[in-house]
């Protein structure tokens, strides 16, 4: 294992101890964090993997900093915005499919050379990266090529509106329920079936992706007014 993933799953055992003590009260909003150094010792991880842990938790508006005088806690629950722009989680949710599982099939049928190429850089982009933020940004841009390469101007214009929603949606839901290395898995299954040019499997493989997605959404978004049960 690289000492990049050592550090990254360092980091992740920090926000996912301070989120728990968080979460329990164990640590109390107002309340402030121990220092950098101590909560290295504690969890025996480097100084960069706890301010790695603190940014996650600074995402989920868990906890904030203030310059020169610490982090502290300022919420004991995550500050769930999986909308983004004018765009809700329902929205999304219900747009996704009907968008993004036929240009799926449409990119099998219709794809370049150099877009089954840059999809499948893109997926290994994402397996080598440790860093959060780099690898939403991957995300957003594979989304946005596979409906570049349906060759359908509607379907590629929808998903680049929609971009910026889906990175904002992808970097919480990811904190939550550390989606990354299945959603990873997902995108791969869906760059291998256009780039054999099968549009059943690649609408396949977007709806399992796009279905793994809203199981985690689903639970984490609150009723919106009209919405019936």
């Amino acid at each position: 294992m690289s000492s990049s993933s050592v550090g990254a799953r360092a980091a992740d055992g920090v926000f996912e101890g301070l989120r728990e003590d968080i979460v329990a009260g164990r640590l109390e909003v107002g309340e402030r964090l121990p220092s950098e150094a101590a909560l290295a010792e504690h969890y025996g991880v480097s100084r960069p993997s706890v301010r790695e842990a603190i940014r996650s938790l600074q995402a989920l508006g868990l906890t904030r900093t203030r310059t020169g005088s610490g982090t502290y806690v300022a919420s004991d629950r995550p500050a769930l915005s999986l909308g983004y722009g004018g765009f809700s989680a329902r929205d999304l949710s219900e747009a996704r499919p009907h968008i993004e599982v036929p240009a799926a099939g449409l990119a099998a049928e219709r794809r370049t050379d150099q877009q089954r190429a840059d999809l499948v850089d893109l997926c290994d982009r994402m397996d080598a990266t440790t860093d959060p933020a780099e690898w939403v940004e991957l995300d957003s841009r594979f989304h946005v090529l596979v409906a570049e390469a349906s060759g359908n101007a509607v379907f590629a214009r929808a998903v680049g509106d929609i971009r910026d929603a889906l990175s904002h949606q992808s970097g919480v839901v990811n904190l939550i329920a550390h989606r990354r290395e299945p959603s990873s898995r997902e995108h791969r299954a869906i760059a291998e079936a256009i780039g054999i040019g099968s549009a059943i499997e690649a609408r396949e493989a977007m709806r399992a992706h796009l279905g793994a997605v809203e199981r985690v959404v689903s639970p984490l978004t609150p009723s919106e007014p009209g919405s019936r049960d």
